[in-house]
């Protein structure tokens, strides 16, 4: 009898623990679901999806099997594809937040299958690494120092698969929901996509075999193009594990490159969010710091408007908002500033700023997005204080100071400017010699934002 693995974020063979499980249960069959919701939320994260599945699809076909690809609802499409096959097992990794799994459960049932859930290749199970308070850490560095500690699991192989007598039918590795919700963009950001397992182990490869060196010093420069792994969003669709990373940059680290301390940290990082998550799943639309939600941010607004269309005036921020757009991604130290310019100096909503970065992210993750939007406006866990307020213009001088990043995406005749033009939504109206006008100037924004959280405070 066959079983099915159902591929649910982790486009890959490496490193599966649900694929391994299936594989000894029975001959499988590999299945995608491409959820319409999903498209319309997350339009940036479900392209960088779909143009991972015809790598999947040959990397299956290697090893003489197929993809099944089913586009719908995953509780309407598991319930169905279970009768059809007869399949008694469906094996498939915890979702993300945890609770959405009941839902699935009950509709592999009514189609004659059991649910199988496998936790997700993490460095830790959800929930392990405790303080001895018995509680979950709230501020990195103890949870880092804590982690180190841990006996990381190493990775699984591909586990050989065999065959099913029959194949159901397929629906194909396009997404059009996809498709159509990037409309201009899906071309665009296209051109910044390296998807596959192998080039996933590739980039990480290149880089540990000599960017790493440098990384505690080029990682905060933006306009530098080896100056991180640049795997943020093959982690994010699975292309590759978070225990893959760290062995293979253990044994760097054992042949003597310098810098995969660093670079490991930051993985931890990653790790940290998905347990305040699982320990907060509302940490998306709720404040972590309870007193915070009282706060009166400003609800969507003109200003943010501006924000998302890369029109506030101010260079850096600017800069970052158009990189996204064409590239889906933003570098870090780029996106510290973006979010600190929304929710401080334009005292806007973080939630805003999550939820444009929940479309516009091909390296979107749900724990990470919301935990780096709660540490920027200073309502999270291990958050950066209510006080700091990031002066972009500072950080551009220390990070960009011969304005390479800012010239590439801001200059009208610049590549990522006309990249830019290309993909924004034709309602937008760019037009690249047309600077945006003088807003608020930046000391002002700054004093109004201390002035709003004095009150704040106080009122409190």
């Amino acid at each position: 009898m066959a079983v099915i693995c159902w591929f649910r974020r982790v486009l890959r063979l490496d490193d599966h623990p649900a694929l391994v499980a299936a594989s000894g249960a029975g001959p499988v069959i590999p299945l995608v679901i491409l959820d319409p919701a999903e498209a319309r939320a997350h339009p940036a994260s479900a392209q960088r999806q779909a143009m991972s599945l015809p790598r999947l699809e040959a990397r299956l076909r290697q090893r003489h099997s197929r993809l099944i690809v089913r586009r719908g609802d995953p509780a309407e499409m598991l319930e169905a594809i279970a009768r059809e096959t007869g399949a008694t097992e469906i094996h498939t990794t915890e979702g993300f937040p945890f609770a959405s799994d009941h839902g699935l459960k009950a509709a592999c049932e009514r189609g004659g299958a059991r649910l199988q859930l496998h936790p997700a290749a993490d460095l830790v199970p959800r929930g392990s690494v405790r303080t001895q308070q018995d509680g979950i850490y709230k501020v990195f560095t103890p949870f880092w120092r804590a982690l180190r500690g841990v006996d990381i699991l190493r990775p699984v192989d591909p586990p050989g698969l065999s065959l099913p007598d029959a194949w159901p039918d397929s629906d194909g590795t396009d997404w059009p929901e996809a498709r159509s919700a990037m409309n201009r963009g899906w071309d665009v950001v296209a051109d910044h996509v390296q998807a596959g397992e192998d080039e996933a182990r590739d980039r990480l490869d290149a880089f540990l075999a000599g960017p790493i060196a440098d990384y505690a010093d080029h990682r905060d420069q933006p306009w530098r193009e080896a100056g991180t792994s640049g795997l943020s969003d093959a982690l994010a669709v699975g292309e590759i594990s978070a225990r893959r990373i760290w062995h293979v940059g253990l044994a760097a680290r054992e042949d003597g490159r310098q810098g995969v301390e660093d670079f490991l940290r930051e993985v931890a990082w990653r790790e940290f969010a998905r347990e305040l998550l699982h320990d907060s799943p509302d940490m998306a639309e709720r404040c972590w710091r309870k007193e915070w939600n009282d706060f009166p941010w400003r609800r969507d607004n003109s200003d943010a408007e501006a924000w998302r269309r890369a029109r506030t005036g101010v260079p850096m921020v600017d800069a970052g908002l158009r990189e996204l757009l064409v590239t889906g991604r933003m570098h870090n130290r780029v996106r510290m500033v973006v979010g600190s310019y929304l929710t401080k100096h334009l005292l806007t909503d973080w939630r805003v700023g999550l939820d444009w970065f929940a479309r516009t992210l091909t390296d979107w993750d749900a724990a990470s997005n919301a935990m780096n939007w709660q540490w920027v406006a200073g309502c999270g866990p291990d958050a950066s204080p209510y006080f700091r307020v990031f002066n972009p213009d500072t950080q551009a001088g220390k990070f960009d100071a011969k304005s390479r990043y800012r010239d590439h995406w801001l200059k009208p005749d610049a590549p990522g400017a006309q990249a830019f033009a290309n993909a924004a939504p034709r309602s937008w109206g760019i037009d690249l010699n047309r600077a945006p006008a003088p807003g608020l100037s930046l000391s002002q924004g700054r004093s109004r934002a201390l002035t709003a959280y004095e009150d704040f405070k106080e009122q409190a």
